[in-house]
């Protein structure tokens, strides 16, 4: 039988930054450290792409590139990018929450001044560098143009772009690359550096058997590098607009549905090319991670696709997907699939086929489990081996709050199961950790017992998201031994 194993949920942006956000450096290196002093053997992350003007993870200009809020900003003083006096030994954000704004006007000059420096001392030419380049050209010089001419060229996407920068004529962009070199040199300085850390913080876990658990949206932002350069793959129209929209229909989280708006892969013209695109996608993450989620992996069997000019999810139509084909053929490459399909919401029996049919773990969430019966397949008494089990997900509210807000029947139901007039967090937790579901994760806002200020996201909602953030790691201690006692009580 395959281990039982637990893990903490928290995006690194969420860690106690000294510069006002989490990054990859040492507070991520402690988090680690405490993972494994407290029996966990895994770390879940959200999608690390560049975020949009909302900072969601699930909102990026690029499926590929990393986010460069993430860079250690002390590692770059350490390798000598930057002198140490540059960085201030006091300085004043939030302690539980992320100024984006703020600290983006913050680490925006250092880490210029990082890339000057680099240019300067021959960094291009490091060995490391050139390695980097090699293995990662294939993506990271569209996304170095598309930053630099998004950053310089008037118009809100690149279809308002000129006519020959959005076909991607070879004198357009070789005329615009020479302009914005510089902006296109700094981009590649970024995501060797974003890259270079990142991998080395994945060493760090593996080393202490933690396993980094990543996230893949299913879809990617119309304004990206990826529908830029992918024309062809997406449902668009002669102006270059989606036909059609994704999001799903009413459901737990809204009456009106969820219209993400992102444009829809054409799935014809995608088996035309052998599925290279989203093979590539794939292949990526899974040198970056241990593990993966594809998030609404149900879009894989059949997607809800929304008329673009409807402002609600209510009317839309299911359209067929090809991800049997996908899987089919990363399966062939790689052999076993360390996929987790995110099967939440409304599942037909054709999406439960292809996820079993490639050993695809799915999700369990407890917060689900008690508006309905015993029948109820999020109840812990009805999970099967084949399954990761939550309190909550980042689209949850706090397990705490969860609690103080359930009314009526469902509050009853969750009386009842736990046998208290006062359920808690610390009860829920441990009806995940004793479940016969192999993985149990965590938030680590349950773990903490921490109330609705602490929501990392409200689907359905734009602002306020994203920007939860651990105001000290000394919260953690206090939780460490009772978790560690919890985890080797039931075998993970």
């Amino acid at each position: 039988m395959t281990q039982r194993t637990s893990g903490i949920l928290l995006h690194p942006t969420s860690l106690p930054g000294k510069f006002g956000i989490g990054s990859l450096g040492d507070e991520a290196k402690k988090f680690i450290d405490w993972l494994s002093e407290s029996g966990q053997k895994t770390w879940q992350i959200l999608p690390l792409g560049p975020t949009d003007f909302n900072y969601s993870p699930y909102q990026c200009y690029s499926a590929f590139a990393g986010n460069s809020d993430l860079i250690d900003l002390e590692d770059l003083v350490k390798i000598g990018l930057l002198p140490v006096v540059e960085l201030p030994s006091k300085i004043k954000f939030p302690l539980e929450c992320i100024d984006f704004v703020g600290v983006r006007k913050f680490r925006e000059p250092h880490l210029h001044k990082a890339f000057l420096r680099f240019r300067e001392i021959g960094g291009f030419g490091w060995d490391d560098y050139r390695q980097f380049w090699t293995e990662n050209a294939w993506w990271l010089e569209s996304w170095s143009l598309f930053y630099a001419f998004r950053k310089n060229l008037k118009g809100k996407d690149w279809s308002h772009w000129e006519e020959s920068l959005i076909k991607r004529s070879y004198e357009a962009l070789h005329r615009y690359s020479r302009l914005y070199q510089e902006d296109i040199e700094y981009q590649h300085f970024l995501q060797f550096v974003f890259f270079r850390q990142y991998f080395s913080l994945k060493k760090y876990a593996n080393d202490r058997g933690i396993k980094i658990f990543g996230d893949i949206p299913l879809y990617v932002s119309y304004d990206s590098v990826d529908v830029w350069t992918n024309q062809e793959l997406f449902l668009l129209d002669k102006k270059r607009k989606p036909v059609k929209v994704g999001g799903v229909p009413p459901d737990y989280f809204s009456a009106t549905g969820q219209l993400w708006g992102n444009p829809l892969y054409d799935w014809d013209q995608l088996s035309h090319r052998n599925y290279d695109w989203w093979i590539a996608r794939l292949h990526f993450n899974l040198r970056m991670y241990d593990l993966v989620r594809i998030d609404h992996f149900r879009g894989l069997e059949s997607f809800w696709a929304v008329p673009y000019s409807e402002k609600t999810a209510i009317n839309g139509e299911w359209m067929h997907a090809h991800g049997d084909e996908v899987l089919g053929l990363l399966q062939g490459q790689i052999g076993h699939l360390p996929i987790i399909a995110e099967d939440l919401g409304t599942i037909t029996e054709e999406v439960h086929h292809l996820r079993r049919k490639y050993n695809l773990p799915g999700m369990k969430v407890l917060q689900f489990a008690f508006a309905s019966d015993a029948e109820n397949e999020h109840l812990p008494h009805n999970y099967k081996h084949d399954f990761v089990a939550y309190t909550g997900t980042h689209d949850n509210d706090t397990t705490v709050n969860f609690l103080k807000t359930a009314k009526g029947e469902e509050r009853d139901h969750i009386r009842k199961y736990f046998g208290t007039s006062k359920p808690d967090a610390p009860k829920m937790v441990r009806a995940i950790m004793g479940s016969v579901a192999r993985t149990a994760i965590f938030p680590l806002q349950d773990i903490l017992g921490l109330g609705s200020a602490a929501r990392m996201n409200t689907p359905g909602t734009i602002e306020g998201n994203w920007k939860w953030k651990l105001a000290s790691a000394d919260l953690l201690n206090e939780k460490t031994l009772w978790l560690k006692e919890l985890t080797e009580l039931y075998g993970r």
